[in-house]
């Protein structure tokens, strides 16, 4: 009898051994976190029906973990408030820091304007390498919010810094951050001195101007700090391993698609009579568009061919790494109504994250992390109304693209969150999705915030 109770109390400390050591998760392993910039479900269905048809399924699909996630931003003014609609700069602090911050604050406190840690900087601290690839400048709001601190987004070199107008009458200033006045200075200046290992991107054009502090240009103050600058992707093959920069255009880098004659999404046409009343005349769509390659890609490097090459430096000599990489134009293009530039870029995210699926097969311990920073305007809305045998001629307001699939029927997007020169974001719930390794520390729902302490406690576990 004793020796039943004796072999039941050993069995049952094993399996409370088992539960808290389970509850308690200490892992240290690569991190890759893929971010669509804009890529909300309504973006990833778009794109869905498009390359693979609405039966089939991206690789995005067929990954194990899929949680939703809350995004959060606040109002500078009054830091309690909150704001339910966030930008990408705002956004990706709150991932990078786990801070909650206004739109268009780079790795800084709403209204206090204070510098917040971010993951890089703690993975540095120890030896962990580092890398950022965005198809983007790679000054850009995502992937800065990784590296700089900074009060407004726009300040992306020593040209840019006091009193620059932005868009319509509007200025920023970022005088408070010049090197003159004790601050960490450009964005552009920030990234030299950053320490992180690859940069691959766009935005030369913040690299060639006049460093604040120095008669040389920021890209030769780059050279001096030991990276290795390349421009094209014959260049790019060339490097093996050691600090990388890589800018492959002056800015944004161009799409892989675009819509036919490079189309975007109109306004339909009303009939005269129809401008009276809502109920009288006619009322007619946007002609269909096919999608098309971009001609402007030419001679480029794919978001894969980057991410590629990033892997391959960050694990030259076996050791963690923590990467980021940004497909920033499924963003970029639904702000330009262009349904073909976004379900494009969402391509070349499905495509970086099968390299990444990859990599794993060798490297069974890196956590894949794919999500976006916010929602994005587009819908898709019926191609005939379900209102269309009304006598009265229905039609959605806004901009529409009516594209035609490679299946045959027309998708029929739209984009109504206002009619200036751009459409903006939305404040929905983003995915997060994940691979296997995520299975157990991925909860089912989180907020934006709450990515970075997962990110933190796996490639940096304490103890």
């Amino acid at each position: 009898m004793k020796q039943i109770l004796l072999s039941a109390k050993v069995i049952l400390g094993t399996f409370f051994f088992l539960v808290i050591t389970q509850s308690i998760p200490a892992f240290a392993g690569n991190v890759i976190l893929i971010i669509g910039d804009g890529m909300d479900d309504a973006q990833i269905t778009i794109a869905r029906n498009y390359l693979v048809g609405p039966r089939g399924k991206l690789s995005l699909d067929h990954l194990p973990v899929r949680s939703s996630v809350q995004v959060l931003s606040v109002s500078d003014q009054n830091p309690k408030q909150a704001v339910y609609v966030a930008d990408s700069a705002n956004s990706a602090t709150a991932i990078a820091t786990g801070v909650v911050t206004s739109r268009g604050r780079i790795g800084t406190t709403a209204g206090t304007d204070l510098d917040v840690i971010n993951i890089i900087d703690l993975a540095q601290e120890r030896g962990i390498k580092t890398g950022l690839v965005t198809t983007a400048n790679v000054t850009d709001a995502t992937p800065a919010a990784f590296y700089a601190h900074t009060n407004n987004r726009d300040c992306e070199n020593p040209s840019l810094m006091v009193d620059v107008e932005v868009y319509s009458d509007v200025f920023v200033d970022c005088s408070a951050d010049l090197k003159s006045n004790d601050g960490k200075g450009s964005i552009s200046e920030q990234l030299v001195g950053s320490g992180v290992d690859v940069f691959l991107g766009g935005g030369l054009k913040h690299f060639t101007v006049p460093a604040e502090d120095a008669g040389d240009e920021v890209l030769a103050m780059a050279k001096q700090a030991g990276y290795q600058v390349v421009l094209n992707p014959e260049q790019l093959n060339n490097i093996e391993q050691g600090k990388l920069l890589g800018l492959f255009s002056e800015s944004t880098m161009p799409v892989i698609w675009r819509g036919e004659d490079d189309r975007k999404a109109e306004h339909s046409e009303l009939s005269w009579t129809n401008s009276i009343h809502w109920s009288m005349g006619e009322v007619t769509y946007p002609e269909p568009m096919h999608c098309e390659d971009n001609p402007d890609f030419t001679g480029l490097p794919t978001l894969v061919e980057m991410t590629d090459k990033a892997l391959a430096v960050l694990s030259a000599e076996d050791s963690d790494f923590f990467l980021m990489i940004e497909s920033a134009s499924i963003d970029k293009q639904a702000h330009r109504r262009k349904a073909c530039g976004s379900i494009g870029e969402l391509q070349q995210l499905n495509d970086a994250l099968d390299s990444a699926l990859v990599f794993t097969r060798s490297h069974p311990d890196t956590l894949i992390l794919v999500t976006a920073d916010h929602g994005q305007a587009a819908q898709i809305i019926p191609e005939e109304s379900l209102f269309a045998a009304s006598p009265y001629p229905i039609y959605s307001p806004g901009h529409v693209a009516r594209i035609i699939t490679p299946e045959g029927p027309v998708m029929a997007i739209n984009y109504a969150t206002n009619d200036f020169v751009a459409g903006e974001h939305t404040g929905v719930t983003v995915p997060l999705l994940s691979n296997n390794v995520g299975v157990g520390i991925v909860p089912s729902m989180m907020t934006q915030p709450e990515i970075f302490g997962l990110i933190k406690d796996y490639l940096l576990p304490e103890g």
